[in-house]
This record gives structure tokens, C-alpha cells and sequence, in this order.
């Protein structure tokens, strides 16, 4: 038995996220990265590569389908009809595991902060197809893998996103 912590790796090649720890996959979820493929420049809408860490945790116990807008739950719970009424919306769903990057020049500090770019593993309309590139720079999971990942996961858990 191991006592190394577990850290999340997530795929942009394959479009898989897992939660790993040393040689055994704990959890795994097919996942949805940026449709304008890899990328740290602020703006660029891309998903940045290497080591980042959950830098906060939020939504714990709200409903699934909860909506949040700049990280708060905006009294709205998702549906199709919504989608319909604001069809240009970006969809944070359920929860949000929000992202820092831990390497300086890489994706810490400056035009390449994942933080200050509000980079996150959130969940996602369950119609949303998670075998595609297809956020704004995210990490898109289904609405119960991100509760999964979630209540298994603690602030400061490493997570690696690599090609």
C-alpha cells in the first residue's frame, strides 16, 4: 500500500481525465479540453499543459445542474430549454475544481496564469459530447463524474494536463 497522494491527469490527446495514484487508476472520465486545442496566453481560450494544483473547490452540496457564473451558483438549474434561452452562454455546471499553475512562465504568473485565466474541471450539459475538443480553455466532465472526482479530490492535489 502506497501513500503517495493521488493526482489527476488529464489527456487533451485522448480527451480522458484519471485520477491516479502510483500505478493504479483510482477514477476515470472521458473529458472535453479547449476546441481551440493546447495553449497558456491569456485570452487564447486554449488549455494549458503541465502541473497545475486545485486551488479551490466549489459547489459542494449544491443540486446537480446547478449553473455558476463567475464561480457562483446564479439560482438557476440547467436545462435544455435554458440552453435554448441563452444559446451563447459557456455552461459551468454542478461543480468547479479551479486550476493554478505551478510552473513560473509555463502557466504561473503573467500572461500565462491558469488561475487569472479561471481555468477549471467543471461539469457540463450531459449532452455535451466529452470525445471532442469543446471548451473555452476548461476541462469539461459529465455532471455525476465531476461530483465523483470532486468528493475524492482536496484542495491542493496536484493535476498534470499534458498532449
Amino acid at each position: 500500500m502506497t501513500n503517495d497522494p493521488p493526482i489527476i491527469e488529464v489527456s487533451i490527446g485522448e480527451q480522458r481525465l484519471r485520477l491516479c495514484q502510483t500505478d493504479r487508476v483510482l477514477f476515470e472520465a472521458p473529458a472535453s479540453t479547449a476546441r481551440n486545442g493546447p495553449g497558456e496566453i491569456a485570452g487564447s481560450e486554449c488549455t494549458p499543459r503541465g502541473w497545475h494544483v486545485i486551488r479551490a473547490k466549489i459547489g459542494a452540496g449544491c443540486p446537480v445542474n446547478t449553473v455558476f457564473v463567475g464561480r457562483r451558483p446564479t439560482g438557476e438549474l440547467y436545462a435544455p430549454a435554458l440552453r435554448e434561452q441563452f444559446p451563447q452562454r459557456d455552461w459551468i455546471l454542478t461543480r468547479i475544481l479551479w486550476l493554478s499553475g505551478l510552473e513560473v512562465g509555463k502557466n504561473r504568473l503573467g500572461k500565462v496564469d491558469t488561475m487569472r485565466r479561471y481555468v477549471y474541471i467543471h461539469g457540463c450539459p450531459d449532452e455535451d459530447d466529452l470525445r471532442v475538443p469543446g471548451s473555452h480553455g476548461c476541462v469539461k466532465l459529465r455532471n455525476g463524474d465531476i461530483i465523483a472526482l470532486f468528493d475524492r479530490v482536496t484542495v491542493g492535489t496536484r493535476v498534470l494536463i499534458s498532449v
